[in-house]
């Protein structure tokens, strides 16, 4: 089955502004008449619920921190980009549109990507209205720099606290609608399932994490910003509370995952310092454009930094990739430095590390430069590791950071479930095989400010949506299950704890699943995870109690989806026989040792059916048409 992903007709650069008009619309008398059902307040959750409500529709907004405040688009560090040319450079809508394109390993779709190209000035507009404090020129101009995959700066930053700066934007236009009565808050709450009435989303199951109590609210539509699932690999630079929960809920109702093994490694992360750590830190990619990264040219050099003269260093992304250096994207970034790792070349005390070097920076422009680009960024490293980036590199890592894949969407964002809508990281739509630098927060902030309020009112306009109550079977039905996992989880009583299982699932992903993929070894990890999963049902400790907080027990729930999710990940990852971005499969690979797509076979999206527990899940596929960006292999050289 071929999916239809409802492209509007017409020339690229119309498509948007046509779509735009075609809309049927909801007028302002009867926006309040609809509830519509927010899951998520990161920029993508919190942005709508802001958007919405302006509009006049009745928001239930649901955030899993304590305060939205608290969403994980807060750790973002290093920017967001737009194409607005400030620094003369030759930056368009249409370079933007196609870098990503192109760091997406042409594994996305033109008309998404075009149509994020396009917003994204509109974003830095909005979001300078609200007051997010841009760092800015002397001049007062705001300031760019670059970022990986692309030549132009087109990044705007906020020092090393972007992501923070922009949530606080978003949470400042959300609360005047809480103030407003528009908007109707609900912290401390996991959506355990969806309610579909006659094909349609119309409410969600939550649990209350302080309460144990289970809720079901209704609407006329639902919208999921949930983020990524990295924490499958359980060490990741994603908050702890990070999960796939709602949207694999989600999937199991209908809603087809697409492209799952599409995960990002950052190469740009602290190293793993201990067997019981609990998460990785991120170092924003920002930083590449003033650090060097290097190793000794000999294997086993284990000489300190300050004793290894330039001529025994191997600048090796300066070396192999002469046009983009150091800002190559993050696939190809992180794969070097796995490469230079296994060569011998590796630093630290583990010797999977490399070094990331400010020295010849400090020397051009001084100390206190590099202090106002990355001061807190630098406080941070030190903080963490005890080492002084100003005197000694930083030592660096890739790590699971972002997931391409997600729920699949339509350009209007709403997903095989009519009436749910997946914003931001939880969808999978713009950013193809590899997503570049600074533009995460681009995509949620678009999908949340600049595109859901139009397509969410051309679906409400035209559906039929009869009343709903509590009393309904598949209310009752869903809210029934999530009762009964939770029952299931508690009655195990076993010897094993939540994060030993965890910890084990995450090592077999990253060995077999993570920056490098061959199929014999996807096929032992699918075994492995289902000898897992067996035994997790058999032997887990959750401590007994849902009447008060168990944060045991909200784990458990999300390991257990979790280790049903790994193992739709390797399907994915097997029926994908090319690399491309962050899937590469050792089979296929230039002598250079760079990803080969297989365009004759596999220029399309896959995306996922759930058949039911104990069957394989059927494939669908979205052909990617190009017919604006010609297909052609990657090179950054």
């Amino acid at each position: 089955m071929e999916l239809e992903a409802k492209i509007p007709k017409g020339p690229l650069p119309e498509k948007w502004d046509r779509h735009r008009f075609e809309l049927k619309l909801v007028n302002p008398a009867n926006k309040r008449k609809f509830d519509i059902i927010v899951v998520g307040t990161g920029l993508a959750g919190g942005s709508a619920s802001a958007a919405l409500a302006e509009l006049g529709y009745n928001v239930k907004t649901f955030c899993i921190q304590d305060s939205p405040r608290r969403a994980h688009s807060i750790a973002a560090q290093g920017g967001i980009n737009a194409a607005k040319n400030y620094t003369n450079e030759g930056d368009s809508i249409w370079r933007l549109f196609y870098d990503t394109v192109k760091g997406g390993d042409f594994r996305a779709r033109e008309a998404n990507v075009y149509r994020l190209a396009q917003i994204s000035n509109a974003i830095i507009d909005h979001c300078t209205a609200q007051g997010v404090p841009f760092a800015r020129e002397y001049g007062g101009l705001l300031a760019n720099r670059s970022f990986g995959g692309a030549q132009v700066a087109r990044t705007f930053y906020a020092r090393g606290q972007t992501g923070q700066q922009l949530l606080l934007g978003a949470y400042s236009a959300m609360m005047r609608q809480v103030a407003a009565g528009r908007v109707r808050m609900f912290p401390r709450r996991e959506m355990l399932d969806l309610v579909v009435v006659d094909g349609r989303a119309r409410g969600i199951v939550v649990r209350s994490l302080l309460t144990g109590e289970m809720e079901t609210h209704l609407g006329h539509a639902v919208v999921l910003a949930t983020g990524g699932y990295g924490n499958v690999y359980f060490l990741s630079t994603n908050a702890m509370s990070s999960n796939v929960t709602a949207a694999f809920r989600c999937y199991k109702r209908g809603a087809f995952f697409a492209n799952p093994c599409f995960t990002q490694i950052h190469p740009t992360c602290i190293p793993v310092h201990g067997t019981y750590q609990s998460k990785l830190t991120l170092m924003s990619e920002s930083l590449r454009n003033d650090g060097r990264v290097w190793v000794p040219l000999q294997a086993g050099d284990r000489r300190r930094p300050g004793d290894i003269p330039e001529s025994e260093r191997d600048y090796y992304l300066e070396r192999r990739y002469p046009s983009f250096g150091n800002l190559v994207p993050r696939d190809v970034a992180s794969r070097a430095a796995k490469a230079m790792c296994d060569a011998g070349k590796g630093v630290g005390e583990t010797g999977l590390a490399v070094y990331l070097d400010f020295k010849d920076a400090i020397a051009r422009d001084g100390r206190a430069v590099i202090e106002k680009k990355y001061g807190n960024l630098f406080q941070m490293y030190e903080k963490i590791t005890g080492e002084d980036p100003y005197e000694t590199p930083m030592m660096i890592y890739p790590a699971v950071h972002y997931t391409m894949g997600g729920l699949w969407v339509d350009y209007n964002l709403m997903s095989t479930v009519d009436g749910l809508f997946v914003l931001g990281e939880a969808n999978f739509s713009d950013h193809g095989a590899n997503r570049l630098g600074a533009s995460a927060l681009m995509q949620g902030l678009a999908d949340g400010y600049f595109i859901i309020p139009y397509t969410i009112g051309g679906y409400l306009a035209t559906a039929s949506l009869e009343s709903l109550s509590e009393t309904h079977p598949a209310v009752q039905e869903a809210k029934a299950a999530s009762v009964q996992r939770i029952h299931a989880l508690l009655s195990v009583n076993g010897r094993r704890t939540v994060d030993d299982f965890h910890r084990e699932l995450g090592r077999i992903m990253w060995d077999y699943c993570g920056m490098s993929r061959n199929n014999s070894g996807l096929e032992k990890a699918r075994e492995r995870i289902r000898i897992l999963r067996g035994e997790f049902w058999e032997n887990v400790k959750v401590p007994e109690g849902n009447e008060t907080l168990n944060q045991s027990l909200e784990r458990a729930g999300r390991v257990a989806d979790f280790l049903e999710f790994a193992e739709l990940m390797i399907i994915d990852a097997l029926a994908r026989q090319e690399s491309c971005g962050g899937h590469f499969n050792e089979a296929y690979q230039t002598p250079d040792n760079e990803a080969l797509r297989d365009d004759a076979q596999f220029c399309h999206v896959a995306a996922w059916e759930y058949q039911g527990d104990d069957r394989e899940p059927a494939f669908h596929k979205e052909p990617l048409v190009f017919e604006n960006v010609a297909l052609a292999q990657r090179s950054y050289k």
